[in-house]
């Protein structure tokens, strides 16, 4: 016999109560001689001793009385036996861990795994009774979508009906702790654990999140799993996509680089790849593949569009259809907003001329201001920022927040020669300082030439009429600043003494370029040579290119939302199934916004009022394509390690699940049956203490 609530036991010190009484309460006959009654001493012997043993009777009987009643109130319960009529079974909290993660979506003679999980799940719900409670924990980690303990056991078999495959991935383990912690507050004596999984290879657990859950997962509890996978899967899977091309522009090809996995155990052949750019199939390929194994693919695609614009990789239908495509966005500015700041406005003719020869179609619109105004500025309205100047008393957390959620700088330093401020300006952005500045004559023995140029660089991609002779005509440079990137950044340029001409740094998300002369005739004629004009061109556009690859997320992670340029105190996000969230911000609210609901792979629409804010990409995690399956001992294994000391029950197919777990499960409470006893025992004490209360009076009398 088990006791479902053994704290109550300790009330069976009351017990003691009658007995204290019994004691204080004993009396004594008071003994009077009278000669005439000597012979009716025998028959008070007699009676005396009846009452007295009724009294210790009546002692039994309420102490009993107190025993049975404290016993009921601790539920007494016979594990294993079920007793028809009034009893009725130990209450219980059922905790279901659904796997609701895409590798579910396997289809077998008995439909997908998913659905047979659903459907084992809704049998069991029946077997629960009144005062039972259950809830419904998902794999995939959805909150949103997952059910919490309810003892309105009909309403979870209702919602149960609306669960979806997720495009999140997840483990057992994560899973489990959260079923541990619903399980410690519960006070039903049954605590059960229902896992129903494909038990996929490594979706198990990671070793770093592995805790020791013995004082929740103890004896008390039960663990149920049932495995769903006994075939075959044939799955090929988009692992990554990734765009190389670095400089976007309409109507010029893009390359992309794509990785397509066997997950099977069988051979591929001539499986289609697609690309679609911007909703248009733009190129395709056929691969051969072996079992386990990857190929990458290289296609290109051409966009006719500006703005924002979706990218897919397609590979045809197989048995998980989930991760079959992968998305990225690039983004290709219909009009490149430009802001020159200056220290003084000559400075910036050249490049000035530059971009305006450069201009197709008006897609440069420039705005100049003085960098005293640096302070007050919006940057993040700017898609480009070129700045030529040294010193800025003003406004550099502004350019560096700029810079840090992704803008673009090119930055040239001033006319007027300024060490000091100009590795102010390269220490406030965390970038190696100039070591000195060179100010020559025009003698043409202290020119400086270039000694080495990246022409694999993007900034020079597509700029020469013959690819395989790139040669730049080095200009004649009097007066730099010695500049080396010292491993925070990479030279484009190199000069003969070794430091850099043109060098590219990253800070934060944004990207950089230092040229190390003023662009003005008195530093070098650089404005003068032929490659200038291509190069601020190609510069403005390398910067101002936008792709999600850096902030690509897998389904199931937080979003981190740039909103900085938000136009209203309120956010949409259009999901891929074409749902949408809205969500109202404060006045006090962040640049950044974090998205949780990313249940759903594809792109996310990021808009303020009809702005489009951004696009941000969604794809499976590859270790969920994996279809090979842990043997019965990982997992057993797995439990080890978390300290269960519970009862493990697995339920192969074909098993019926209601009668393993019936047997399992603890009988019948038998507490009806101790307040019936003290009911009983409070009768026969009441008929016993009346007739020794009247054979009391008699020998009293």
């Amino acid at each position: 016999m088990i006791f479902l609530n053994p704290a109550i036991l300790f009330g069976l010190a009351a017990a003691t109560i009658p007995v204290i009484i019994h004691l204080l309460n004993l009396r004594k006959l008071k003994k009077i001689e009278f000669s005439t009654l000597k012979f009716l001493k025998e028959l008070q012997k007699n009676k005396i001793r009846r009452v007295k043993l009724k009294q210790w009777l009546l002692l039994a009987l309420r102490v009993m009385i107190i025993i049975m009643i404290v016993t009921a109130f601790a539920r007494p319960t016979i594990e294993g036996v079920t007793i028809g009529g009034t009893t009725s079974a130990a209450k219980t909290t059922a905790i279901f861990i659904l796997d609701d993660t895409f590798s579910m979506s396997v289809v077998d003679e008995n439909g997908s795994y998913f659905n047979q999980a659903k459907k084992t799940i809704k049998q069991l719900l029946t077997q629960l009774e009144d005062g039972d409670e259950a809830a419904i924990i998902l794999i995939s980690g959805d909150h949103k979508e997952e059910l919490p303990l309810k003892t309105n056991i009909g309403s979870l078999a209702d919602l149960l009906n609306n669960l979806k495959i997720s495009s999140a991935s997840g483990t057992i383990n994560s899973a489990l702790i959260k079923a541990s912690d619903l399980i410690s507050g519960s006070k039903n004596f049954n605590k059960e654990i229902y896992l129903l999984t494909d038990f996929q290879k490594g979706r198990i657990a990671k070793k770093e999140n592995i805790i020791d859950l013995n004082t929740i997962l103890n004896k008390q509890v039960k663990i149920y799993s049932f495995g769903y996978s006994k075939k075959g899967v044939y799955n090929v899977a988009v692992d990554d996509l990734k765009v190389r091309t670095k400089i976007f522009e309409k109507d010029k090809p893009i390359e992309f680089e794509t990785t397509i996995t066997n997950y099977s155990d069988q051979n591929v052949n001539n499986l289609v790849v697609s690309l679609f750019v911007g909703g248009q199939r733009s190129a395709q390929q056929s691969i051969n593949l072996n079992p386990g194994e990857s190929k990458t693919v290289q296609l290109e695609g051409i966009t006719e569009k500006t703005g924002f614009i979706n990218i897919i990789v397609e590979i045809e239908d197989d048995e998980v259809v989930q991760d079959n495509k992968r998305y990225t966005a690039l983004y290709i500015p219909q009009t490149i907003s430009i802001l020159m700041l200056y220290d003084n406005i000559k400075d910036t003719k050249f490049v000035k001329l530059a971009l305006q020869s450069s201009v197709v179609d008006g897609n440069f619109n420039i705005t100049e201001f003085s960098l005293s105004r640096l302070n007050s500025l919006q940057l993040g309205s700017y898609d480009v920022i070129i700045l030529i100047g040294s010193e800025i008393k003003f406004g550099m957390d502004n350019l560096k927040d700029y810079m840090i959620n992704g803008g673009g700088l090119v930055m040239f330093p001033s006319s007027i020669p300024d060490l000091q401020s100009f590795q102010e300006t390269f220490n406030y952005l965390n970038l190696p300082q100039p070591g000195s500045i060179v100010v020559g004559t025009d003698d043409a023995g202290s020119l400086v030439d270039f000694e080495k140029v990246d022409f694999y660089h993007p900034v020079f991609q597509n700029i020469f009429r013959d690819e395989k002779k790139k040669e730049i005509e080095s200009p004649a440079i009097k007066n730099y600043y010695k500049i080396l990137p010292a491993g925070k950044g990479k030279s484009i340029i190199t000069l003969i003494d070794g430091s850099s001409f043109l060098s590219e740094y990253s800070v934060g998300k944004g990207k950089l370029f230092v040229i190390n002369v003023s662009p003005v005739l008195e530093w070098s004629d650089f404005p003068l040579k032929s490659i200038f004009t291509p190069f601020i061109y190609k510069s403005v556009i390398y910067l101002s290119t936008k792709v999600n690859n850096e902030s690509e997320y897998i389904a199931g992670n937080t979003l981190n939302i740039n909103i900085s340029q938000r136009t209203l105190p309120q956010i949409k996000i259009e999901k891929p199934d074409r749902t949408e969230d809205l969500i109202n911000l404060n006045d006090d609210d962040s640049d950044f916004l974090s998205y949780k609901e990313t249940f759903i792979s594809g792109n996310y629409k990021i808009l303020s009022g009809n702005k489009l804010l951004g696009i941000i990409s969604v794809n499976t995690d590859p270790l969920e394509s994996n279809v090979n399956y842990v043997p019965d001992e990982e997992f057993d294994e797995y439990l080890d390690k978390i300290n269960f000391s519970g009862s493990h029950i697995r339920i192969e197919k074909g098993q019926d699940p209601v009668s393993l777990i019936l047997q399992a499960r603890f009988g019948s409470e038998l507490w009806r049956y101790f307040l019936i006893a003290a009911f009983i025992l409070a009768l026969a004490e009441m008929t016993i203490a009346r007739s020794a209360k009247k054979e009391l009076v008699d020998v009293e009398g």
